[in-house]
């Protein structure tokens, strides 16, 4: 076939055949309105239909398949771009740090499967419009995995590894001007490359993304820019550096505006104002060049671009590019031919900002310390894999505006070109990442599997050229973008002398960034190859420490709060030390989107597939799901981003009611909080009692107070003039549309919670718990109380006690519980109540044992039973036993005693006191046990028939919360659905807890049900959901849970914090434990409404 040789995909020499230089992404336009619309005619597109043939291996390809008399027509046909495995051809795999090829294929470093090597044959047939190859053909690939050769017209044309970098080729000594031409592309998804690509994420191989056709003008063209800003007299004077690449003769002019855009994404020229412009004229030579004399390029191309102009431009007070206010500029450059008739035009989009590490070691942006909060993030789409749609990338960049995130870390390979161009827009800091991971070599060195010489590349100058070549591919392509600050050598490759290469190169090469690489913990030898020490996952404590022996780089987290599944607990103790120690400025949460794909059950319903869905053996299961966001159509941002946002949120807004005060502490590096509407908001139970707006002036880096004037609104009872509790919730809103959220989002806030005694007795004449229940909650006449003096009957039968009332009838078991409770003649209950200590494990649980160290009180939860005499053990189980029982004035208590079947054994009390209005107050209590450990959850567990599914709740929300996770969280009411409360994590697990709630109502659609509550200041957890925690815990996917027959009501003391440092073994934070050292006691109310 040609002049490629199939032997060379285990060559790590051999990574580029006659493949073009790399060079800056810009687009050459045919005139402005194409620039500006980014739509250029000198293009043509490829993407759609192709035909294609799968081949399982090496031994199986079609022969001759790229020559012009074989016709491939009746092909199957196979979109481009997308991943072969997810067009039916093979099975996606997703593996962590393992091989695919792992306990199959027994290779090393460099060699590749053999048995199972895809390998896809595309076939496009095109007609080019009628003049457009005229100055020339060529075609790029944005992304193909992982190598490929190429061909047209039946010629051999070149080839190509490097997953994630663009390549293009030159096609005009074979194309056809008229007539059809046959493109013939042969996919491999393995080559000696593979071995760099070991990232955690699911395999895929094809082309998936963007392939295009382009032509050059007809006078100069330009085939390279490098655009480098500096700034001086304290960024009041700014220069642009332009340096120009191309071939051909003719005329340049070059134009800089100050762009401005509308809310389409787009950006707007009619109003931008010229800076300044230039003339350059052009004689133009056609020279040869390669990237890397004597490695990987073996046929220097013709027409290649390389004669050289040189330009610069003088901005007087630029207006500076950050994330804050990413201002850009447009540089127009308009091509002519050598008879001044203009021929091309490029738009470039400039950003003036400095980024520079200080001599005290701290990283600075215009002047400012910068601190990252940022996410990862893998391309990916539960439809297409990583053939992302420009809308996936616009959804992704507004959701992280959104919520505060202000950095991406390009995890772990360069993204598809747009996806720059948005973080240049909207404001994004961007660490670039090399396509490397060689985590499964080092790892089985490490663990003593392999010798030292399997780890790739370490100090193996075998694999130098083709790093080098793919870290140039990455600078090259994005060296303009103003949003990348940091190029990264790649991640979890180990250390070693190579790296320190291409660091080195990185440096030399564009000295206007830093260069950060992970590995050299790992080994330091190569201390420099990274600017600033990076880590993954360390504890808090574990920075502080390193900073005071280490005070000569910054310190960021490349990775940290692992996000998998119900996690991000505590994660306010990180963005906590960038506030306190200078030297650490942030990190990046693992990561910003679950890797799921969409599959079909056996029923034809759609689920969330994970590792090993797809038959594919090895896995790594659903260690794939670690997003803030959720995979799926809508890419909505999980619960876990409630927390992100507030600790992430620009401004720490500290409200004091008892000082009637709000302090305003501006974490932002250039913006003032007067570009903000700060609103000061009074709540009642969640309807505003008082609200006015203010403009007030905070300078970045600085703290204000400022006073509230609730004081004597308060007090002369204009405003919360009835006793009850009230939140003062002050936040900031935007105060104009921008290109992420309208007028009025919010960006922060605070509140605090405070309590009115002094105003207006309820009417009520009988004794209550203290608990009401205002009329305006539910829409009632009155307002609610609970433990009514009220009149009621006991009837005392050989195995259960019944008491009844005006509205209720409660029916106790002897050795078992409360077991019936009718309100208005309707039962509400489908189950007893019992006692519970279990929560469905998340993955953090599993991740440090918590299973299997807890165990005993899931063996509690589930098999509880009475504790009585063992010589009154006959008389128990024929119903002789009498129930606990002790009348009062106003009430009747009845007590259990519940045997805890752990080692050592342990028993629990659950006490009733009923009253006549209906109300049962149910007390739990546990003394310690020496010997036991901590509890998951400590609380009482009853089913409700799932008619009663409609929820209200009073306390912190909207989002699900934990004691380790309020940050971001408002108390207030909120409703929902039972059957929308367990979150859509990949593996089913606890979720849809509610904490500090003081009480809830579950209803029907009547609003018949019961209302609960707890005299406990701070509120209970609370949750109802249609599953009980085993049933979730027993399911690997949510369309593994049985059918809703009922709404599982939970009420608790709390539970363990959710955790989240890591999901491998970090454990809940101890203060974030239940304290079951010493006696537990929960005390919560019910009754019907």
């Amino acid at each position: 076939m040609g002049n490629f040789g199939y032997e060379k995909l285990e060559d790590p020499g051999y990574f580029a055949e006659n493949r073009l230089p790399a060079h800056s992404d810009h687009i050459v336009c045919r005139n402005l309105q194409e620039a500006w619309d980014e739509e250029s005619s000198l293009r043509l597109s490829l993407n759609g239909n192709w035909k294609f043939k799968y081949s399982a291996n090496l031994l199986e390809l079609p022969m001759r398949f790229e020559a012009l008399d074989v016709d491939c027509h009746a092909w199957a046909d196979i979109r481009v771009p997308a991943h072969m495995q997810l067009e039916g051809y093979g099975v996606p795999q997703y593996v962590n740090v393992q091989y695919p090829w792992d306990g199959h294929e027994d290779i090393d470093p460099p060699k590749i499967p053999t048995k199972d090597h895809p390998v896809g044959n595309y076939v496009k047939y095109f007609t080019l419009p009628k003049g457009f190859a005229e100055h020339g053909l060529y075609i790029s690939f944005d992304g193909v995995e992982s190598a490929f050769a190429l061909w047209l017209n039946g010629e051999y044309v070149g080839y190509s590894s490097s997953s994630f970098d663009a390549k293009e080729f030159d096609l005009t000594p074979y194309a056809k001007e008229d007539g059809e031409n046959k493109l013939a592309v042969q996919v491999f998804k393995y080559n000696s490359g593979s071995w760099m690509e070991d990232q955690d994420m699911f395999r895929f191989s094809g082309i998936f993304r963007d392939v295009t056709l382009f032509t050059r003008t007809k006078g100069i063209d330009v085939y390279d820019i490098k655009a480098v800003t500096s700034l001086s007299d304290n960024y009041q004077k700014g220069e642009l550096k332009v340096t120009l690449k191309g071939c051909g003769k003719g005329q340049m002019t070059l134009q800089l505006f100050k762009e401005k855009w509308d809310k389409a994404l787009n950006i707007q020229t009619t109003d931008g104002d010229e800076i300044c412009s230039e003339n350059v004229s052009w004689t133009g030579k056609i020279v040869n060049e390669k990237v890397f004399e004597g490695v990987g390029f073996t046929d220097p191309k013709r027409n290649l671009c390389t004669d050289v102009a040189e330009v610069s431009l003088n901005v007087d007070a630029p207006d500076l590019w950050s994330a804050e206010d990413p201002n850009l500029y447009a540089l127009i450059i308009t091509l002519y031919d050598e008879n001044g008739e203009e021929c091309g035009t490029i738009l470039q989009e400039i950003g003036f900002r400095e980024f520079v590490m200080g001599d005290d070691h701290i990283m600075y942006l215009n002047g400012k310390r910068i601190v990252f909060n940022g996410t990862d993030r893998h391309e990916f789409s539960a439809r297409t894999g990583r053939a992302l749609s420009r809308k996936d990338m616009e959804t992704d960049i507004i959701n992280m505006k959104r919520n505060n995130i202000n950095a991406l870390r390009m995890s772990h390979y360069p993204n598809n070109s747009y996806m720059y161009k948005l973080c240049d827009r909207f404001g994004i800091y961007v660490i670039d990442e090399t396509n490397l991971e060689t985590h499964g070599t080092w790892d089985a060195a490490g663990r003593g599997k392999k010798p030292e010489s399997y780890m790739v590349p370490y100090d193996n100058l075998d694999w130098l050229s083709m790093l080098l070549d793919r870290g140039t591919s990455m600078l090259e392509r994005d060296k303009n973008h103003p949003s990348v600050i940091i190029w990264s050598c790649g991640n979890e490759a180990y250390g070693g002398r190579v790296i320190f290469e291409l660091s080195n190169y990185f440096r030399k090469t564009d000295p206007t960034r830093l260069v950060h690489y992970e590995g050299i913990c790992h080994d330091r030898r190569f201390n420099d190859t990274s600017d600033m020490e990076s880590r993954m996952y360390p504890p808090v404590e574990e920075i502080k420490d390193f900073l005071k022996e280490h005070r000569d780089k910054p310190f960021i987290c490349c990775e940290y709060t692992h996000a998998m599944g119900n996690s991000c607990g505590a994660m306010y103790k990180y963005t906590d030390l960038t506030e306190e120690e200078p030297l650490y400025q942030g990190g990046f949460i693992w990561d910003y989107i679950d890797q799921s794909i969409i599959r079909k059950d056996r029923y034809g319903n759609e689920f969330q597939g994970y590792g090993g869905d797809f038959g594919e053996r090895p896995n790594d299961g659903d260690f794939c799901g670690n997003g803030i966001a959720f995979g799926g159509d809508e890419r909505k941002p999980s619960p876990k981003m409630q927390s992100v946002k507030y600790n992430y949120q620009p401004f720490a807004v500290i409200v004091d009611e008892d000082e009637d005060i709000v302090t305003v502490r501006n974490r932002t590096l250039f913006t003032n909080t007067d570009k903000y509407v700060m609103r000061v908001c009074v709540k009642s139970y969640g309807k505003t009692e008082y609200q006015k707006d203010y403009i007030v002036s905070v300078e970045p880096g600085e703290q204000e107070v400022f006073g509230l004037s609730l004081e004597e609104k308060i007090g002369y009872g204009e405003i919360c003039n009835k006793t009850g509790e009230y939140v003062i919730n002050v936040s900031f809103l935007l105060k104009e549309d921008t290109r992420y959220a309208e007028a009025g989002h919010e960006v922060a806030f605070g509140e605090d919670v405070f309590i009115v005694e002094n105003g207006p007795e309820y009417a009520t004449e009988d004794e209550t718990s203290g608990i009401i229940i205002p009329e305006k909650v539910f829409g009632n006449d009155s307002d609610i109380s609970f433990a009514k003096d009220k009149p009621y009957t006991i009837t005392y039968g050989m195995c259960n006690i019944g008491i009844k009332g005006e509205h209720f009838e409660a029916l106790f078991t002897d050795g078992v519980g409360l077991t019936s409770y009718k309100y208005m003649g309707k039962e509400m209950l489908d189950s007893k109540v019992m006692p519970n200590f279990w929560r469905a494990p998340t993955q953090n649980d599993y991740g440090n044992g918590e299973p299997a160290r807890y165990a005993q009180w899931k063996i509690a939860s589930m098999y509880l039973m009475p504790k009585v005499d063992i010589y009154t053990k006959y008389e128990h189980f024929l119903g002789g036993t009498e129930l606990d029982v002790k009348e009062h004035d106003d009430h009747v208590s009845i007590k259990y005693n519940y045997k805890l079947w752990t080692s050592p054994e342990g028993e629990c009390f659950l006490v009733y006191d009923v009253y006549g209005d209906g109300s049962i107050r149910m007390t739990l209590s546990y003394d310690p046990v020496e010997g036991l450990k901590d509890m998951p959850e400590f609380g009482i567990i009853f089913k409700m028939n799932a008619d009663y599914h409609n929820l209200k709740w009073y306390g912190y929300g909207p989002e699900e919360t934990y004691s380790d996770k309020m940050q971001g969280a408002k108390l207030s009411m909120f409703e929902g659905k039972a059957e929308t409360q367990l979150a859509p994590y990949l593996l089913p697990q606890e979720s849809g807890n509610h904490a500090g709630v003081r009480f809830a109502s579950v209803t029907d659609e009547r609003g018949r049900g019961l209302l609960i509550a707890t005299e406990i200041p701070d509120g209970m957890s609370f949750s109802a959901l249609p599953w009980t925690p085993h049933e979730i815990e027993n399911a690997a996917h949510h369309y593994e849970l049985p059918p809703i027959h009922y709404t599982v009501v939970r009420a608790s003391l709390g539970q363990l914090g959710i955790a989240g440092d890591n999901t491998w073994g970090s454990l809940t934070h101890p203060e974030f434990k239940l304290p079951v050292d010493k006696k537990v006691e929960f005390s919560v109310m019910m009754r019907g409404i």
